[in-house]
């Protein structure tokens, strides 16, 4: 726990470090590969986080897949879980848990038959993944094992390994600005 503690340390220090301009630039790069793989343009429904705080910004991903014709949800804390909504205009949503972008409105979905765009704090060349530390999409993983997993990553974020336990629950595909990851393949 604590050497997952000094990585999210370390990794937030040096999203902070990073101008807007070059997450902007970054992130479009990361759409561009996320866009461009099989599993995405096969998908008929993506789940996607709502960025915040120098994030892999999903707006772009959530855009492309609106002009696919795919249908998109993001998710919101409640509790202890994470319930996804169906997000048809980015109006939806507004700062939620820890002031991170939630739907406020908007059509709960159940969807196991979608690809998921991922956030993460860390992750390494064996798509193991630290996460923020609440376990909410290891929970949600662990009920709705069929979804894809593919997490969206800045290079500075793969490290060269990261500490792991019993239940996490790791991408598939990790993305990042130059390089794709692949744990298995998935299509």
């Amino acid at each position: 726990m604590e050497e997952k503690r000094l990585i999210r340390k370390q990794i937030f220090a040096a999203r902070k470090q990073c101008s807007d301009r070059q997450i902007d630039q970054w992130s479009r790069q990361v759409t561009e590969n996320i866009i461009g793989l099989p599993e995405f343009t096969a998908a008929r429904r993506i789940m996607a986080y709502a960025d915040y705080n120098h994030e892999v910004i999903t707006r772009y991903v959530i855009g492309e897949a609106w002009r696919a014709g795919k249908e998109v949800a993001v998710p919101k804390v409640v509790g202890k879980d994470m319930v996804f909504y169906r997000l048809t205009d980015f109006s939806q949503l507004e700062p939620g848990y820890f002031g991170i972008p939630e739907p406020v409105r908007g059509e709960i979905t159940e969807w196991d038959d979608a690809l998921m765009v991922m956030p993460g704090v860390a992750f390494d060349p064996e798509n193991n993944r630290v996460g923020y530390g609440g376990g909410f999409y290891d929970r949600f993983l662990e009920r709705h094992p069929d979804i894809l997993r593919v997490a969206a990553a800045f290079d500075f974020q793969i490290l060269e390994k990261v500490p792991t336990e019993p239940t996490d629950i790791c991408p598939q595909i990790i993305v990042t600005q130059s390089k794709i990851y692949r744990k298995e393949d998935v299509l």
